[in-house]
């Protein structure tokens, strides 16, 4: 069974948005399977069967963000060991061959928000990165070949 790892605030977004989804939602899609039945014969009502549909890709979606919710942990991250990338690491990271810089912070694929430089540890980055330490050579595998990187830095937000 692979964990999700994700920090205290992003699982109690997820709680709530979860709630939302049961609560409210539910009752939405109801309201709209009702009010389609109501018009008439439900073998020719298109109304009736969007609403039906939409009913069923909401249930998908509450049994898919439940069942990550099930394996979803949350990660101490005073216990990590610091002297090397893992997951809620924030690295500088420079490539060897542009010489361009970046900084992400290397998060589970629920978290992860190009726009806020937080990047998945199962992206091919991310795997890349993972154990390597300051002054490693990350090798990286991505559609467009192969990349290299070297590791400035690593921090952590306590």
């Amino acid at each position: 069974m692979a964990y999700e790892y994700l920090s205290k605030g992003k699982l109690e977004e997820l709680k709530q948005v979860l709630e939302n989804l049961m609560t409210v939602e539910r009752r939405k899609a109801a309201a709209a399977i009702a009010e389609a039945r109501e018009k008439g014969d439900l073998s020719e009502n298109a109304e009736y069967d969007a609403a039906k549909e939409a009913q069923g890709l909401l249930e998908l979606k509450i049994s898919d963000l439940s069942a990550k919710m099930v394996n979803a942990r949350v990660l101490d991250t005073t216990n990590l060991d610091t002297s090397k990338i893992t997951v809620f690491t924030k690295v500088k990271i420079k490539n060897t061959k542009t010489k361009k810089v970046f900084d992400y912070q290397l998060v589970s694929e629920l978290e992860a928000d190009l726009k806020k430089k937080m990047i998945s540890v199962t992206s091919p980055i991310g795997k890349g990165l993972l154990g390597k330490k300051p002054g490693d050579i990350a090798m990286v595998e991505t559609p467009r070949g192969s990349m290299e990187f070297e590791v400035l830095e690593i921090s952590f937000d306590a």
